[in-house]
């Protein structure tokens, strides 16, 4: 399939082609885009800055024999309406489902599973607390209730105030369509009651640690449950509003299991291999060595396509951004030639606002090579090979809310954790893909780690080195020799996933998901609905509604947008 995919002289051979649209950066979202255009009979051409495709959602074989998902590690959230209109199954998805899907180990010799399997789930909760076993199944099916909420507004355009001059049939359409949005929100708050719209505003404005306080009394379940709530962010579990967090990590699905998380063979790059795949078969190019260096205004302040950086001019009257909102709108698109740019092509409030939004990160992945598996002192459930222990998230370094926040509180005041937060998973578990018989591909999604640490940079390899080895100590605590079984690794810190994946101040999310940021306020007040204030300019990454994780509905949603507004 992909020697389908064109190299730049593709372009300069087409150079007087003009586009129905082209699609900036190829990542899961900007794919998902393409696809939904080429569908509906646009041209659409995908520009990719890197040499491979996928973005954050991306598979290399950094170590020989070891394929690596480099960045993003899990599948849960893409849209199910999405792998069933794009048939990503036929186009060689195929999802692992992990049962248990959460282990925890304790330094006391206890250990916590949790999974899909609600007899195993009570056996173990009700080792630390037999209330808290009894209220487990009733705080799953809450948020079940609160996804279901979510769902449509998830798989739709914000209802947007209408931006800009139309026609008299243009602005009554768009008023029904907000009248239509509002009244099923409503029609869902009326089923919900009450007390459950309650109970959801509870959820949304509180802190993470405030709701599972209110649920539960075993210290290692509120624990290992508060991870969702934090990963990716720099917030604390404590954070005012980190019960959205937790609730957004929990909306996915694997094959119809609500809320259950998967690996994916051959790596996250096989999730955006499928998406490319379904994109081209409908018509869309993809090119990769592609980077945009500028846009082209015309001087009525409307987009004409892009500038690469070899100079390539592609045209196009529509162009969809899939670089963060800060990258796209402050970095590199708008940075262009004198002439080309009208007096105040953007708004000062918008870039304003656009400027100062909340990019910071904490996060650092470390991919690891290792020649056997981590064999937890507090779990010997005696399997010669991969076991109940070995499928899941393990939870590593969080056996309390308050070290969390311990760690989080390092980062806060410029230092990477002493004892960071740390999610192990093993994905060569299940996919035999990914690496040599016998040994083991792990990853590492760690934090807090300060974008700028104040004792070093990220920029010394020995202080790189020291900070992993700190990672490999910790988990030595619980899985004894795991230091020595490490063939090599690859760290990506907030710095680097900025500079590689494009991430601004490596968010994994292109953008704080806190609630000041969601819905109507991402990426700004006024401009949710993926249209900008450049005329035929459009977001379609996680930038825009409804944020971050590989979830596709940005890029398809963003797509409705366009084909609306050039087929009316």
């Amino acid at each position: 399939m992909w020697r389908r995919t064109f190299c730049t002289s593709a372009l300069k051979n087409n150079n007087n082609k003009k586009w129905d649209a082209l699609v900036i950066g190829g990542g899961h979202n900007g794919l998902t885009a393409a696809a939904y255009l080429a569908q509906s009979g646009l041209s659409v051409a995908v520009l990719e800055r890197r040499h491979i495709i996928g973005g954050a959602a991306v598979t290399e074989e950094l170590i020989p024999g070891f394929k690596f998902s480099r960045c993003s590690y899990l599948q849960s959230l893409l849209r199910p309406s999405i792998i069933r209109d794009l048939e990503l199954h036929r186009h060689g998805l195929k999802l692992l489902k992990r049962s248990p899907s959460s282990f925890t180990p304790c330094l006391d010799g206890r250990y916590l599973l949790l999974g899909p399997d609600a007899e195993l789930n009570n056996s173990e909760i009700s080792k630390f607390s037999k209330r808290d076993a009894e209220a487990y199944p009733r705080y799953e099916k809450q948020l079940e209730n609160f996804c279901k909420f979510m769902d449509p507004l998830i798989d739709s355009s914000p209802p947007e105030a209408h931006q800009g001059a139309s026609s008299f049939n243009s602005r009554i359409k768009h008023k029904l369509q907000k009248s239509e949005f509002w009244a099923h929100c409503l029609h869902q708050s009326v089923s919900m009651g009450q007390q459950g719209m309650v109970d959801f505003m509870d959820l949304l404005l509180s802190p993470a640690s405030k709701v599972l306080n209110n649920w539960f009394e075993s210290e290692v379940l509120k624990a290992t449950l508060a991870t969702d709530a934090v990963i990716g962010s720099t917030a604390s579990a404590h954070t005012p509003g980190s019960g959205y967090v937790l609730l957004h990590h929990v909306m996915g699905e694997t094959d119809g299991d609500r809320g259950i998380w998967s690996y994916v063979e051959g790596g996250m790059g096989s999730v955006s291999k499928a998406i490319g795949s379904a994109a081209m078969e409908a018509g869309a190019t993809i090119v990769t060595d592609a980077e945009v260096s500028k846009l082209i205004i015309e001087d009525s302040g409307t987009v004409a396509g892009v500038i690469l950086g070899d100079g390539t001019h592609v045209h196009s009257s529509v162009v969809l951004s899939n670089a963060t909102p800060y990258k796209t709108f402050m970095v590199k698109l708008l940075k262009l030639a004198k002439e080309l740019v009208p007096e105040n092509v953007l708004p000062e409030d918008f870039s304003r606002a656009i400027k100062h939004s909340d990019y910071s990160s904490a996060t650092t992945k470390i991919n690891i090579a290792v020649d056997k598996l981590p064999q937890f002192k507090c779990c010997d459930i005696g399997y010669p090979e991969a076991g109940p222990q070995h499928m899941g998230t393990i939870h590593i370094g969080s056996e309390s809310i308050e070290e969390i926040d311990s760690a989080c509180q390092e980062s806060v005041n410029g230092l990477p954790s002493q004892r960071p937060v740390i999610e192990m998973t093993i994905p060569s578990a299940l996919d035999k893909t990914i690496s040599p018989p016998g040994q083991h591909v792990i990853n590492l999604f760690v934090q807090f780690t300060p974008y700028k640490p104040n004792d070093g940079s990220w920029e010394d390899p020995a202080y790189r080195e020291s900070f992993a080895q700190r990672c490999f100590t910790l988990i030595d605590e619980y899985a004894p020799g795991f230091s020595s079984s490490v063939i090599g690794y690859d760290m990506l810190a907030p710095p680097d996933l900025e500079k590689l994946i494009g991430l601004t101040g490596g968010n994994i999310f292109h953008g704080a998901m806190g609630l000041d940021s969601l819905f109507l306020m991402r990426p700004v007040k006024g401009w949710s609905n993926y249209r900008t204030p450049l005329r035929g300019l459009y977001l379609c990454g996680s930038g825009a509604h409804p944020g971050g994780g590989v979830m596709g509905a940005p890029g398809r949603n963003a797509a409705r947008v366009v084909i609306e507004d050039i087929k009316g």
